[in-house]
């Protein structure tokens, strides 16, 4: 056998290890706390390997394995494997999780029944937490049952696991991303790639603190649409004014207007809500198209791309780009939208990087490819540091500010004191 080698090689979830010998792969190594400690584990595992550039296949494995962590579209499964030291059922087992495609699950139990012994679940997944060929065999894709995230004995754990089900774009399942259900993403997760992702994020995050990122309900796309449109343009207390008296057009509508009733009102009771003309063309577009069927539902909103959503609600009058990205932020959970026009996001990443101009669009695009697939997150913590970065200013001013400086005393009072 051909002496083993072993390298080192960056991912969006840190620096990983890979060990080859003339047959193929015989290890992968998932990030350690430290470079060092990567390095050290795979060392232990392979004593014998020495440090050395990868060959040409090992190089295109080593590409797959970057580029599927990236959220790419890479096929794993022609990876070759040396599995000389792996026994006959653990590699019956390495091969049934190679065949689930990236974005899916099976339990173990489900691996089980496809080696065709259904009671063996705990031996898949003690083979699993052995598994020697960590991503390439995708053990992170086998769960417990009933969704649960089960095991994982890689540094940072279950947080790990999630965080490379979540860029695969594995679909959350009850019990699997741990929170109100509101969300289609675990916030932790998210949180801790970003932290990894930029240290400047990092230390963002660290100032602002949790993510609380709090989704709006609402009873139809259309209803969700009619609100969009009234609040474009408008302070926050000026657009629920205005709201709060269109609703009150439909006293019997309890969920505020519907297409129906939108298209039978006339402009001028509309206008006098304190909506602009535009607004009200707007209103009307919306209306007739809710009714003729073109406005896709909430349930089939869940199952679009997020550019399939874009696409489908800009042929709406009045509604653009930003305002189905706020959409798909804080109606819909999306996790990796970054509305890199929107000023408030510009202004936080000025603060943030501590930049004196604004930033281009394309400079926020460009940062924010290493956010991805949580540039959700990413914009939330941007707006908090706008607010923050305004709070300072607001300080600074009124520190300025005549009206705070001491007054000087009066003749009277100086000659009381003196006298």
């Amino acid at each position: 056998m051909a002496r083993e080698g072993f390298a080192l090689f960056d991912t969006t979830i840190g620096q990983c290890g890979i060990a080859w010998s003339g047959a193929g792969i015989v290890g992968v190594q998932l990030p350690e706390a430290s470079e060092g400690a990567t390095r050290a584990r795979l060392l232990r595992r392979f004593p014998e390997a020495l440090a050395t550039p990868p060959p040409p296949d090992v190089q295109r494995a080593v590409d797959d394995i970057t580029g599927l962590l990236r959220g790419e579209a890479r096929d794993l499964s022609v990876i070759v494997l040396d599995m000389e030291r792996v026994s006959p059922f653990h590699r019956r087992v390495y091969e049934a999780a190679r065949a689930i495609p990236a974005g899916a699950t099976l339990s173990y139990g489900d691996v089980a029944t496809r080696l065709g012994v259904p009671g063996a679940a705990r031996a898949v997944g003690q083979a699993l937490g052995r598994n020697p060929f960590a991503i390439v065999v995708p053990c992170h894709r086998v769960l417990a049952a009933g969704g649960k995230t089960g095991g994982f004995s890689a540094n940072g754990g279950i947080t790990t696991k999630l965080r490379m089900l979540a860029i695969e774009g594995a679909q959350a399942q009850p019990g699997l991303f741990d929170n109100d259900g509101a969300l289609g993403f675990d916030p932790r997760v998210a949180v801790e790639h970003l932290r990894a992702a930029d240290d400047v994020l990092a230390r963002l995050i660290d100032a602002v603190g949790p993510f609380r990122l709090q989704l709006k309900r609402t009873s139809s796309t259309f209803a969700m649409l009619a609100e969009a449109i009234v609040y474009q343009q408008l302070t926050g207390k000026a657009a629920a004014t205005i709201f709060a008296r269109v609703c009150a057009l439909f006293p019997r509508a309890h969920q505020g207007p519907t297409a129906e009733r939108i298209l039978r009102v006339s402009d001028e009771r509309l206008r006098s809500a304190g909506l602009s003309r535009a607004k009200v063309l707007a209103l009307r577009d919306l209306a007739r198209r809710a009714r003729s069927g073109e406005l896709p539902s909430l349930a089939e909103l869940q199952r679009m791309e997020d550019e399939t959503i874009v696409e489908r609600l800009i042929r709406v009058r009045g509604i653009g780009r930003w305002t189905v990205g706020m959409l798909l932020i804080f109606r819909l959970g999306r996790p990796d939208v970054l509305p890199a026009d929107d000023y408030g996001i510009r202004k936080g990443f000025a603060a943030a990087f501590k930049r004196r101009e604004l930033p281009t669009r394309q400079q926020v695009e460009r940062r924010g490819a290493r956010w991805q697939p949580y540039r959700t997150v990413a914009s939330w913590y941007l707006w908090r540091a706008a607010e923050r970065a305004s709070l300072r200013a607001r300080r600074r001013d009124a520190a300025r500010s005549p009206a705070s400086a001491p007054r000087p005393r009066s003749g009277r009072s100086r000659a009381r004191r003196g006298g």
